[in-house]
Parts: structure tokens; C-alpha cells; sequence
């Protein structure tokens, strides 16, 4: 990558040979805690982060993670038996069936956020005060680059 002196070239450049690896490297993480400690694969993991995000039905976690309908169900089949999950028949529609996490699963991932952020503070404990002031305000200036909904 060439910059010019022109600073928004300077800058996409810095994005991009930031932000791309450190959060590749903070996914691993996630990825190695969810795993490791409760012995679920990474396809579960994402499955009970959408579940909790709202994503309630194997049709829409199967459309939202882009994977056929029998691979989810079988990621919920094994959440479902390892008690981190439910499903219930709607009393409305008795076609759809409505997923939800259970005090268990709401744990594991608490667990895994919480173990990601102390990680995430020991990688940060060496940077000084006007580093840590500096990332805050170029997170502020990155969420202006975000869509508004």
C-alpha cells in the first residue's frame, strides 16, 4: 500500500492494516473460549449469539448465517440437548417454532464476553492514558463512517 500525503488515503490505509487483524485476532479469541471451556463449535457459538441477538426461528438464522436450514438444525439439535437452548411450538402458527436461550446459554455467553474483555484489558494494560484516549476518539470518528438505521 502506497500513501499519498493525502490524510483520507492515510487513513484508509491505517483501517485497513488495523482494524481487519486485531479483530480477526479478537474473533480467534472468542472463537478459543467458546470452544475450549463449554465444548461447543464455533457454528453453535454463532448460533446462540443470533438467538440472543433475536433471531428466533431456523429459517431466519439459516438465511442470516447463509447455511442451509438442516445445518442449523442440527447446531439447535445439539444446543437444545446440551440444555443452552429451547424451542417452542407457536401457539399461533404451530408451523413455527420459536428458539430461545436458556438461563445456561445466556451464562456461556456472559462467560465468554466477560473473559473477552478482561483479554481485551491485558492486551491494553501497557498503553498510556493519551493512547487510550486517542482509540476512544478514533472509535467515535470510525461510528461516524456506519450507516444510521
Amino acid at each position: 500500500m502506497s500513501s499519498s500525503g493525502n490524510p483520507q488515503e492515510q487513513a484508509l490505509d491505517s483501517f485497513w492494516e488495523t482494524i481487519p487483524p486485531l479483530w480477526n485476532t479478537v474473533r480467534a479469541h472468542i472463537r478459543a473460549e467458546a470452544t475450549g471451556q463449554f465444548d461447543i463449535s464455533v457454528e453453535q457459538f454463532h448460533v446462540l449469539r443470533y438467538v440472543r441477538r433475536g433471531t428466533n426461528s431456523i429459517s431466519d438464522l439459516a438465511t442470516a448465517k447463509n447455511i442451509s436450514r438442516p445445518a442449523i438444525s442440527q447446531a439447535v439439535d445439539v444446543l437444545v440437548n446440551k440444555g443452552l437452548m429451547t424451542r417452542t411450538q407457536s401457539t399461533e402458527d404451530r408451523r413455527f417454532i420459536e428458539l430461545a436461550l436458556t438461563d445456561s446459554g445466556n451464562a456461556l455467553l456472559d462467560t465468554v464476553f466477560k473473559e473477552t474483555r478482561a483479554w481485551m484489558k491485558e492486551l491494553m494494560s501497557d498503553l498510556t492514558n493519551d493512547e487510550l484516549d486517542t482509540i476512544r476518539s478514533a472509535m467515535t470518528a470510525l461510528k461516524k463512517m456506519l450507516p444510521h438505521k
